[in-house]
C-alpha cells in the first residue's frame, strides 16, 4: 500500500467512470504493479496536484531536473556547474552518468519556490548542447541537511 495512505487518515470517495476508462485504469494498475485502483488514483492525483501547485508559483517544492546532453559541447559542463553554484540555495545535489556516444545524463535535485525552480530548469534545459530535459516536481519539502545552529560564541566551538 502507498506509504502516504498508511501514515495519513484517509477518506473514501466514489467516482463514476465510463467502461472503457475503467478498463484502461485496470490495465494500468496491473501493468505498473499498483496494489489497487485507489493506490493508482492517489498517485495520479498527487502528480496532478503538484503540477497545479507548480503553476501557482510560490509553493516550496522538491524535484529533479533530468537532462541528457552532448558532453563534447565546448564549455557546457562548466556552465552547468556555474549555474548549480549560482543557485546553491535551490540545488541540493547532482549526479551525472557518462553514456555511450559522448552523451551524459545528469540528475539535479532541487528545492525551492516552484516558480524559481522552474526558471532554473528552463535555463539548464535551453543550454546549447542539452539534447533534452525535464523538471519533475513534487509537493514535498526536504528536511534541512543539518539543524540551524547558533553563531559561534567567542572562544567556544
Amino acid at each position: 500500500m502507498n506509504q502516504q495512505l498508511k501514515t495519513r487518515p484517509v477518506n473514501r470517495i466514489s467516482i463514476s467512470l465510463p467502461d472503457d476508462l475503467q478498463t484502461d485504469l485496470d490495465a494500468m494498475v496491473a501493468a505498473r504493479g499498483f496494489g489497487s485502483r485507489s493506490q493508482a488514483i492517489n498517485d495520479m492525483l498527487c502528480q496532478h496536484i503538484a503540477d497545479h501547485q507548480r503553476q501557482l508559483g510560490d509553493e516550496v517544492m522538491v524535484g529533479t531536473i533530468t537532462i541528457l546532453y552532448d558532453n563534447t559541447t565546448r564549455g557546457l559542463q562548466k556552465t552547468l556547474a556555474e549555474l548549480q553554484y549560482r543557485y546553491l540555495d535551490e540545488v541540493i545535489s547532482s549526479l551525472h552518468v557518462h553514456l555511450m556516444s559522448h552523451k551524459t545524463m545528469e540528475v539535479i535535485l532541487v528545492q525551492g519556490p516552484a516558480q524559481k525552480v522552474q526558471a532554473i530548469a528552463d535555463q539548464i534545459v535551453t543550454l546549447r548542447g542539452v539534447i533534452t530535459g525535464k523538471l519533475q516536481m513534487l509537493a514535498a519539502v526536504i528536511p534541512p541537511v543539518h539543524p540551524m545552529t547558533e553563531p559561534k560564541r567567542q572562544g567556544k566551538l
